[in-house]
């Protein structure tokens, strides 16, 4: 499949003068019906990976090509651009530059790499960050990995919340000077943080969450944010839904009484059924 238009309505995306939020998406369906809603974007985590095919927390157990894998179905179901959490790269930089090669081969429009020590080292009690040299070295690295230049690769980081803000402008300085095309924060709270930060870099931002007194589109457009993550509820609500419907079964609830169940015409458009239909037409028949 060709996936660089989807790319650059990314990068248009980072180059336009306003903040968007991502749709969180986990399969193909989801990714339909964000697609559908008219969502710009889509945004595949590492958390929601790690539960969608493993039915686990996010502690790192998820593999490369699992989570690949899960990428290319949601890509191949429709034209939605994907930003996907590629965690810490899945070991060093050279694991991060086969990260890059898998994920952009699965049709990903753009991936962030973090500096987050993980999978959590023996006897760690709290999160810690790799040495800015080896979180330069895999920002290098996930460059060197990628083919397309039309892929978009973030620099991430939680230095706020670990290390201090200024650690965080440091890592984020260092990462574009080694040539990402975004830096992907988390843990801001303030916006004394999200204004040192842009200040004191040039690239467009990412926020991992815009709460509370970041809450503002317009004033995080003003900070150049251009996508502002708003959790994973989706996925949240999904697994409530299952829960719900297969207890009210279990319970005795007849099926035609069930409630919150798409009807015929809901199913049809998520599962592309008119196209099938076609298909089936033109070519069996």
């Amino acid at each position: 499949m060709h996936w660089t238009d989807r790319r650059k309505r990314f990068r248009a995306v980072l180059a336009a003068e306003r903040c968007i939020h991502p749709a969180s998406v986990h399969d193909a369906i989801s990714a339909r019906i964000a697609e559908d809603l008219g969502f710009e974007i889509g945004m595949f985590a590492g958390s929601v990976a790690s539960m969608a095919v493993l039915g686990a927390p996010d502690l790192i157990v998820l593999t490369l090509s699992e989570f690949a894998s899960q990428a290319y179905r949601i890509n191949r179901a429709g034209n939605l651009p994907l930003l996907v959490d590629a965690d810490h790269g899945y070991g060093n930089a050279l694991g991060v530059k086969r990260t890059v090669e898998e994920l952009e081969t699965a049709g990903v429009s753009a991936l962030s790499i973090e500096d987050t020590e993980l999978p959590q080292p023996f006897g760690a009690t709290r999160p810690r960050l790799v040495s800015l040299a080896e979180g330069v070295g895999k920002m290098k690295a996930a460059l060197a990995g990628r083919q397309d230049p039309t892929l978009c690769i973030a620099g991430r980081t939680s230095a706020v919340q670990i290390n201090g803000l200024d650690d965080a402008i440091a890592r984020g300085k260092a990462y574009e000077q080694a040539g990402v095309d975004a830096l992907f924060f988390v843990g801001l709270r303030t916006r004394a943080e999200l204004d040192a930060i842009s200040s004191a870099t040039t690239l467009p931002l990412v926020l991992g969450s815009a709460s509370g007194e970041l809450a503002d589109p317009s004033y995080l457009a003003a900070r150049r944010v251009r996508v502002a993550l708003q959790g994973h509820q989706p996925f949240a609500a999904a697994v409530k839904a299952v829960h719900d419907t297969l207890k009210a079964l279990r319970e005795g609830t007849s099926p035609a009484k069930l409630a919150g169940i798409a009807d015929v015409e809901l199913m049809k458009r998520v599962t592309r059924d008119a196209d099938y239909a076609g298909w089936t037409k033109a070519f069996l028949s």
